[in-house]
C-alpha cells in the first residue's frame, strides 16, 4: 500500500490505469479470495485484472511476485494452476480488511492533549530523515516545523518510540501538553498536515463513486474492485484528526458514507461475477 504524503488531485481514469498490477492483485485477493476457503484459478485472476486494464503479462508477473513474497502458493491441477492464500497472506489480508472496513466509522474523542516529539537527524543522513518522515507520517504524525512531530493521540507514543528505536535515533524526546495561549492551534494544524489536498482527494472519491450505478455483474465487479482499491489508501493518507481540528463540513465524512453504502450495494453482484470467473 502506498504511504501518505501530498495527494494531488488526479483523475480517476488516469490513476486506475496506472495502478500497479500487484496492488490491484492484493485488492482482488482481499475482496474475493479471502472470504472463501478455497483456491482460485489463474484464469480468474488474469481475466479480472484484464477488465481493470492490466495486461496478461503484468498480471502473471504480479502473481509470481506475490508468491515469492509468501502471500500465495500455487498448485497444479492437470494443465491448470490455482492459487491458495498462505497463512501469512491470509493473516495480512485479514488485518488489512479490518483496517479498511473499520476506517472512518468512529470519530476519535479528544481531551485536548498533544503528543510532541522532537527528533534530531544529522544533516548528512538525508535517507534516514526520509525514512523517519515516512514512518511517522504513516503513524498519523504531522510536522509543523523541522525536527518537530505532533499527534493529537498521545497513545501513539509507544509506536513512535518503536520507530525511533528501529532507526537508531538517540537524539529524541517526547512530551504531552495542551496548546498554549501563544499563536494559533489551527495554524499549527495547517502547517503539520495538508488537509486541503486530502479533502480534494475525498471529494474526487465521492464524485467518482457517489453516482456510479453498474449495469450488470461484470460492471459491479469492476466498480467494487476500484472502490476498495481506492479506499484502502485513505487509512494511510488520513491522520484521523479529532473533529475539533477538522475544517467545517469535512468531506471525509461523506466519503465514508459513500464507501460503505456502495460496497454493500455492489457486493452481491460482484461476488456472483467472481464466482462465474472462478468456476
Amino acid at each position: 500500500m502506498e504511504g501518505p504524503g501530498p495527494c494531488p488531485r488526479v483523475s480517476r481514469r488516469r490513476e486506475v490505469g496506472t495502478a500497479s498490477a500487484r496492488s490491484l492483485l492484493m485488492t482482488l485477493l482481499g475482496e474475493y479470495v479471502l472470504p472463501h476457503e478455497r483456491p482460485t484459478w489463474t484464469s480468474a485472476i488474469v481475466e479480472a485484472l484484464a477488465a481493470l486494464g492490466v495486461e496478461e503479462k503484468a498480471a502473471r508477473q504480479a502473481l509470481t511476485r506475490a508468491s515469492a513474497e509468501g502471500w500465495i502458493a500455487s498448485e497444479r491441477t492437470g494443465r491448470r494452476v490455482r492459487w491458495n492464500l498462505t497463512g501469512q497472506g491470509r493473516r495480512l489480508l485479514t488485518e488489512g480488511a479490518a483496517r479498511i472496513y473499520a476506517f472512518g466509522r468512529d470519530t476519535p474523542q479528544w481531551d485536548g492533549r498533544w503528543l510532541v516529539l522532537m527528533v534530531t537527524v544529522p544533516e548528512p543522513h538525508r535517507d534516514l530523515r526520509q525514512r523517519l518522515r515516512t514512518r511517522l507520517t504513516w503513524a498519523g504524525f504531522g510536522s509543523p516545523d523541522p525536527g518537530v512531530w505532533i499527534s493529537p493521540h498521545p497513545g501513539r507514543e509507544a509506536e513512535a518510540a518503536e520507530v525511533i528505536h528501529e532507526l537508531g535515533l538517540s537524539d529524541a524526546m517526547s512530551f504531552t501538553a495542551a496548546y498554549g495561549a501563544i499563536g494559533s492551534q489551527a495554524a499549527m494544524v495547517a502547517r503539520a498536515w495538508d488537509l486541503s489536498s486530502l479533502e480534494s482527494r475525498y471529494e474526487d472519491f465521492v464524485t467518482d463513486f457517489g453516482s456510479l450505478h453498474p449495469e450488470n455483474d461484470a460492471a459491479a465487479l469492476r466498480a467494487q474492485t476500484r472502490l476498495v482499491h481506492e479506499w484502502r489508501r485513505f487509512p494511510f493518507l488520513d491522520p484521523r484528526l479529532p473533529r475539533e481540528l477538522l475544517p467545517q463540513g469535512w468531506s471525509g465524512d461523506k466519503a465514508v458514507e459513500v464507501f460503505h453504502t456502495r460496497h454493500a450495494e455492489w457486493d452481491g453482484a460482484a461476488q456472483r461475477e467472481w464466482q462465474a470467473l472462478d468456476g
